[in-house]
């Protein structure tokens, strides 16, 4: 039986991503068919122009506040609110041991781990390190590790990022991205045509994966719904 393919376009430097995993997740959990969803995560990149690594002088909140011309207290405030919606979700969001930077050779990474068949756990180890753990996600050595530590072959990881493969891939799925118009993520393609922009409710999310199953054998398009999200000029 063929599988309900699921297509995640996302970041690691993106905190409703992780937020929006988890949904995803939990949407899953309650979904009967689960066994014949497969789940595929797309590069997106936020910051393509990011260094590897940013200044560590600057603060997370500090960042924001300059992106969005905010005062500090306000910036603190909206770190605050999106801290407390992502441990309703059970997850650990540590704004203030962030390390920015490029996130283009951990999507290479994945794509690695999708050929490998651990891209979930690749996925998830990279977002825990890059939210909770303040892990320097544009680092090779750092890649690396969470990489092996998720399942995949030091080795290998180690000889991709010395090169230039899936490089293609990822510029691949970034111009998938701009031909959908997708400017936010994360985003969901459900069976190729059902769109969910943004973290969406785990409610939302099933009720997309149950209309997907009944109907993908039709042609009427789906509309996209909308949800919070983050985009080039940050996170709202």
């Amino acid at each position: 039986m063929n599988k309900l393919r699921i297509d995640v376009w996302s970041d690691i430097a993106c905190p409703w991503c992780y937020v929006g995993k988890r949904r995803l997740e939990a949407a899953l959990a309650r979904f009967p068919h689960r066994d014949s969803v497969e789940v595929v995560w797309r590069a997106f990149e936020l910051d393509s122009a990011a260094p590897r690594v940013r200044d560590p002088a600057v603060s997370y909140s500090e960042r924001l506040s300059r992106k969005y011309g905010t005062s500090a207290a306000q910036a603190e405030a909206m770190l605050r609110r999106m801290t407390d919606v992502a441990a309703a979700d059970g997850l650990q969001f540590r704004f203030d041991r962030i390390r920015p930077g490029n996130t283009f050779d951990a999507h290479r990474v994945l794509h690695l781990a999708h050929e490998l068949h651990v891209q979930d756990a690749v996925k998830e180890r990279f977002l825990r390190a890059y939210m909770t753990e303040g892990e320097s996600i544009g680092e090779p050595e750092v890649l690396v590790r969470l990489a092996a530590e998720a399942g995949l072959p030091a080795e290998q990881v180690r000889e991709l990022l010395a090169g230039d493969r899936y490089s293609r891939q990822v510029r691949a799925d970034e111009e998938q991205a701009r031909s959908l118009n997708i400017s936010g993520v994360p985003f969901f393609v459900i069976a190729g045509r059902y769109g969910l922009s943004g973290a969406q409710p785990s409610e939302t999310i099933l009720e997309a994966l149950t209309q997907a199953w009944a109907e993908t054998m039709e042609l009427a398009p789906a509309p996209i719904a909308e949800g919070a999200s983050c985009g080039p000029d940050g996170c709202a």
